[in-house]
């Protein structure tokens, strides 16, 4: 517990500035352009978590062998995974830039964003998917430094940017009147920011990562065993994406004063999950570190520590949205659009009473991947998906009330899947390293034999 705890709180700090990049420019998008400005850069909340998502799952598994043969004390091998993981990000970058780039407005007409509200949409979403490249800057130089049991540096890294971010957003709206392009464009800014300092740190800080021709040099083995770690990761969250871009299509037809309700609640959701996400990427590294040491006894006992701490934390953030959830919500509406508050107490009721189920996904899932096992992972965001595309087509018959319980539906189901696949893949582990230390042996015994 003192060791999640102690590797975890930095981390949470980090998920915590990364969500101010989100909540700084909605409260000051909100406050002072208007719901309609609110509503636009709401409506795009789930093509962001789409493309996003994907940058942020794909850069996690590539960490995960990083992980591993940092706890296995192979430094050699762990620079081959850092450069060949690098020359990927450069690739995945470069293509998903470009296809964003091309394909923004067909995605906008996909997801029914009103048509009051398109062309700031438009805007806000463009210009963050020009900027792909700093969030992979920043998500695998961050990754890395994790895998070597740095979760400081990435935290102090992301307040210096979201300080910056939030002196561009009052910079660019307030005097350059900028619009939601200014929000987006101080995003993106400040995210480049935390990645160069992240970047700085790697390169100059770290013996074993000072880097030989040889190790520059692409080696299929490690970017076959990087894609077989980073796609399905990335993939997961692109499915998970896709069910909310399925949810967040039938909530655009609802109209443009649903889309602001919901904006405004999921801000703040996401806010106060942030510890749910930090015991995530915990989990991740701790259970690849102790694969690649070969610390089996250490699996369960660190999962049933980061499972207390979830129900904790649950509960308690359910309680504190019930009582506190409408005057934060404040955060980000103005006066005129106080009739909203009802629909943002009854959506965020709802959704923290599932909070739980959310720890376990994210702490399952990740402990999971850490493990080595990533495709078996991918389901659950599959089931996620499947549960965010049935409550949608309940949009059409139950109203805003279906919408309330999509999410909370998406990580039942994931959780029916999860708890028993983590020690079903234990079970497969530890019979595979069984299988090598008897191999081991008997290799052992017949050159003593022969000697």
């Amino acid at each position: 517990m003192t060791l999640i705890l102690g590797f975890g709180i930095p981390l949470l700090f980090g998920f915590l500035f990364q969500q101010l990049y989100n909540v700084a420019d909605t409260a000051i998008v909100g406050r002072f352009l208007g719901y309609k400005a609110l509503a636009a850069v709401g409506s795009t909340g789930s093509v962001n978590f789409l493309v996003i998502g994907f940058v942020m799952g794909v850069c996690s598994g590539f960490s995960i062998p990083v992980a591993q043969m940092f706890g296995a004390e192979d430094y050699k091998q762990l620079r081959r995974y850092v450069t060949n993981a690098l020359w990927l990000c450069i690739f995945l970058a470069a293509v998903i830039t470009a296809v964003t780039l091309i394909f923004c407005t067909e995605i906008l007409h996909f997801t029914n964003t009103p048509e009051d509200i398109f062309d700031r949409a438009h805007t806000y979403i463009f210009t963050i998917f020009a900027g792909v490249p700093a969030y992979f800057l920043y998500n695998m130089t961050a990754g890395i430094l994790r895998s070597l049991g740095d979760s400081k540096t990435p935290v102090s890294w992301l307040v210096i940017a979201s300080a910056v971010n939030i002196v561009l957003d009052m910079v660019f709206i307030f005097f350059f009147k900028l619009d939601v392009f200014g929000a987006a464009l101080a995003t993106v800014i400040a995210q480049f920011v935390s990645g160069f300092g992240c970047l700085w740190r790697v390169c100059k800080s770290y013996a074993i990562l000072k880097m030989d021709r040889d190790d520059w040099i692409f080696s299929a083995r490690h970017i076959g065993r990087l894609f077989i770690m980073g796609l399905p990761m990335g993939l997961q969250y692109s499915i998970t994406g896709i069910g909310s871009v399925m949810l967040q299509t039938a909530v655009n037809e609802l109209g443009t004063t649903y889309v602001t309700a919901v904006t405004a609640a999921n801000k703040l959701s996401m806010f106060i999950a942030c510890p749910f996400d930090a015991m995530g990427s915990t989990m991740a590294t701790y259970s690849g570190q102790n694969v690649g040491a070969q610390k089996w006894e250490r699996l369960n006992k660190g999962l049933g520590a980061c499972v207390l701490l979830g129900a904790i934390y649950a509960a308690a953030a359910f309680l504190f949205l019930f009582f506190a959830g409408n005057n934060l919500a404040m955060i980000f509406l103005d006066e005129e659009s106080r009739h909203l508050l009802p629909l943002v107490k009854q959506f965020l009721t709802i959704l923290s009473a599932f909070y739980f189920p959310l720890a376990l996904v994210n702490i399952v899932r990740f402990f999971i991947q850490g493990m080595g096992f990533s495709p078996t992972a991918t389901f659950a965001g599959i089931l996620e998906m499947i549960g965010r595309w049935f409550i949608a087509h309940m949009v059409r018959i139950y109203g805003f009330t279906a919408v309330c319980f999509a999410s909370p539906t998406a990580w039942v189901l994931a959780d029916l899947f999860l708890i028993p696949a983590y020690f079903i893949c234990k079970k497969r582990l530890m019979k595979k390293h069984n299988a090598l230390s008897e191999a081991s042996e008997d290799t052992a015994n017949t050159a003593d034999s022969h000697s």
